[in-house]
């Protein structure tokens, strides 16, 4: 192929994107789209493109295929590093760099995951004792005894299980009616330590820099501003202490709109870890937790990130 047409070649966006990622990585199509969130077929396509121009070499791998930067000509690198320089001008870009440093972790994990899964065989049959009813306890008695806000508390449930250790839980919820059961609850349970509070998650009832952990537990994606509701909660922090989001993976499960009142339908990994930054934040670590066994399969994810000291 000549100079000229692999200029050409070089020009179109996404193939740029896709030759930057591939220039630090082997990564197959399935990792590749969702890096760049394209669908397989615009996505193969760009890479016979680039495979037709001795850009990019496959890696057959069972039923996978691995694309990796082929050998370049001294022509063809300088070339290269000539369009690269137009990757600034590419909104998306920026972006790049973090997704591909998810789903490399995810990669890792894949093979702990599996190592973990054959171990001992176990979890192939029930367990006694492994479910929530036992475990939840459990971890309440490990809460250190501290100022935890619960953002979004709904009944109190979580905030109750807190409790038995936090020196003081403040348990805040928009819905007038959550407030007003929850605190009929902890005074007919005599929980003297759970404050309940009417508020937003945008703008929690709470003085900033008062609380040592904020948790919000299946409360994210009722926000209608997430990220301005981490931010808040970062402002919530003495230093040294800790954000903590249960909600859900990104999903297409619409119903779950009025089902469950969701407002969002969950979020990505590479979003929360840019919000928490955002909230000043660091020591931010996103983890996918097993997705429900169940139809539509959705997923939990944890994420956490501390206020500097």
């Amino acid at each position: 192929m000549t100079l000229r047409l692999t200029w050409q070649t070089l020009a179109d966006p996404t193939r740029l994107r896709l030759l930057a990622l591939l220039s630090n990585e082997e990564l197959s199509v399935a990792e590749l789209q969702e890096i760049l969130h394209l669908g397989q077929s615009r996505i193969s396509t760009h890479l016979s493109v680039l495979r037709s121009a001795a850009l990019v070499r496959p890696r057959r791998e069972g039923k996978r295929t691995y694309y990796s930067l082929s050998k370049l000509t001294v022509d063809t690198q300088q070339m290269l590093d000539a369009a690269w320089l137009t990757l600034r001008e590419i909104p998306e870009t920026s972006k790049d760099g973090a997704a591909l440093k998810v789903v490399l972790g995810k990669r890792r994990a894949a093979a702990r995951d599996y190592f973990n899964r054959i171990a001992g065989r176990l979890g192939k049959s029930f367990c006694p004792g492994r479910t929530w009813a036992e475990v939840g306890p459990l971890m309440a008695q490990l809460v250190p005894n501290v100022i935890i806000a619960d953002l979004g508390a709904g009944e109190g449930w979580l905030s109750q299980l807190l409790a038995q250790n936090a020196a003081k839980v403040i348990a805040v919820d928009n819905s007038p009616k959550m407030v007003a059961f929850g605190r009929t609850e902890m005074k007919k349970k005599g929980i003297s330590n759970i404050e309940y509070r009417l508020g937003d998650l945008s703008d929690p009832p709470i003085k900033p820099g008062t609380v040592d952990i904020v948790v919000l537990s299946q409360a994210l994606h009722h926000a209608d501003q997430p990220a301005q509701a981490l931010k808040a909660a970062g402002r919530l922090l003495k230093p040294g202490g800790r954000v903590v989001v249960l909600d859900l993976n990104q999903h297409h499960f619409d119903r779950a709109r009025e089902l469950y009142g969701d407002y969002w339908l969950g979020f990505s990994e590479v979003d929360l870890r840019r919000w928490l930054a955002e909230a000043g934040l660091v020591k931010i670590h996103v983890q996918l937790l097993v997705p429900d066994e169940k139809a539509p399969h959705l997923q939990p994810l944890l994420a956490t990130g501390e206020r500097a000291k």
